[in-house]
Formats: C-alpha cells, structure tokens, sequence
C-alpha cells in the first residue's frame, strides 16, 4: 500500500459532514468522545491506491470527502471496477486483516482512520457502533443485488441514469436544484457499467437534451427534478432504497 502520513485529527465530529450518516451517526455522548480520540485523518490524492487486494489493512475509515473505487482481479490479470466509495461509506471490514478489494482514490480523498484493533474493542464494548455498522453491511449487499441486476438487465440509458441517481443522491446539499461532480471521468463510467466510452458520452449527451440533467464544465451535473431522472432508471427500488438514500461499507 502507498505510504501516506496519518494527520491527528483536530476537528470536532458534531461539525463533520458526514456525522449523522456515517458509522458514528448513533454515538453520542462518552461514545463520540471515545471515537474522536481514536481517529486519525488521512489525505489521498487522486490515482493513489488506498488498499491492495489481499493486502494487509491495519485500519478501518470513513469516507469524509472524495470517492474511490473498488477493483477486483480476474485470474487472467483482468480488473473489474465492482463498486464505489462516497462520502460516508466505510472502508475494511472488523475481524478481517486483509482488504478483498484494490481500493483506489478516484478523486482526492480524505479518511477519518480508525486502527483497526481498537476499532473492534469499542465495537465489542459498543451495541451502537456495531448496530450501525450491520445496517450499512446489509444496504451494501442490497447494493450489490441492485448493480447485479443494472449489470445484467438495464439499457445503457438506464444504467447511466441509475448512476447519476445514486451520485446526485448522495450532492453535499440536499437543496433543489441537486449539484453535484461526477466522481468517476467517462471512462470510468464505462467500465463500471459495462459499457463503452462513446454510448456512455450518447446516453449522457441524450439526458441532456431530454432536459433530465444538464452539465456544468467537464465534471458538473445538475438536476432540478430527481424523479423524473429515477423513472428513466428502469427500476426506481434501485435508487429509492437505502443504497440510494443512505450509506454503504466495503
């Protein structure tokens, strides 16, 4: 794994951004307290790996800002992109010294690091953190059967407007119009849902001018009417469960 220094985190968790929807939205109290002194904050620049695949993990971490990808290798030396990290989903897994996954950042990153031995005590000593990190394990395995069926069934016009759903649920504001910056470049995009580069720039192209989106500069997209983007999904229980609406582990 890429070395990168471990900054002592100096912030206060009730001003975090991803306070009320990360592993930490049920603590308060001694509980925060005790997280806040554990953690640690690390920065990742774009391109850099995270976590190699089988690789040792000594940390658990929650996405603050950024995105990155998970990447799974094939036995001929293929790379398939199985998932992304938004801000607020949660990277390692407790019990598990090993990371399944290449985790890579996509954009600039930013981590609030938990070692990972301590992190399972406080989970052994603390119903409230291992109750919140069971409910995001599970919406990630809805998540999974979700992109199973985008995969498998959708169109390319439903798999690039499913995406753009979950990214634009998941804007920092919550306020109308939804803006956002497409963590991924189109490119990424295609890989992820299985498409090509040119039919990713059609479908996106055809958004546009169908008025379900528009784009600002290379990364920005803006929605003023989220449903009517969910109904060219396909599938609206894609975006409308808890995958689209709340957060996710890795």
């Amino acid at each position: 794994m890429a070395h990168m220094d471990f900054l002592l985190a100096t912030s206060d968790c009730s001003s975090c951004p991803i306070r009320h929807r990360a592993v930490c939205a049920s603590c308060n109290g001694a509980e925060l307290n005790r997280l806040s002194d554990m953690k640690s904050y690390r920065s990742c620049k774009a391109g850099e790996v995270i976590a190699l695949e089988g690789g040792v993990l000594p940390f658990v971490a929650s996405i603050v800002t950024g995105c990155a990808t998970l990447t799974q290798s094939l036995e001929d030396g293929r790379m398939q992109m199985v998932g992304l990290l938004l801000p607020s989903d949660f990277l390692g897994r407790p019990g598990r010294a090993t990371a399944p996954f290449e985790v890579v950042a996509v954009t600039d990153t930013t981590l609030c690091v938990f070692e990972r031995l301590a992190f399972e005590r406080m989970m052994a000593e603390t119903p409230h953190v291992a109750d919140r990190l069971l409910k995001m394990a599970l919406d990630e395995l809805d998540a999974a059967r979700d992109w199973m069926l985008l995969l498998g069934r959708k169109t390319a016009r439903e798999k690039v407007a499913t995406l753009l759903a979950i990214i634009l649920r998941r804007a920092p504001s919550a306020a109308f119009p939804l803006r956002a910056e497409l963590p991924l470049s189109r490119e990424a995009m295609a890989t992820y849902l299985g498409l090509t580069i040119e039919t990713v720039s059609r479908q996106m192209t055809a958004l546009r001018k169908d008025g379900f989106i528009r784009l600002e500069g290379t990364r920005g997209i803006v929605c003023g009417d989220l449903p009517s983007l969910i109904s060219v999904t396909g599938d609206e229980t894609v975006i409308l469960s808890d995958y689209g609406r709340n957060d996710r582990s890795a």
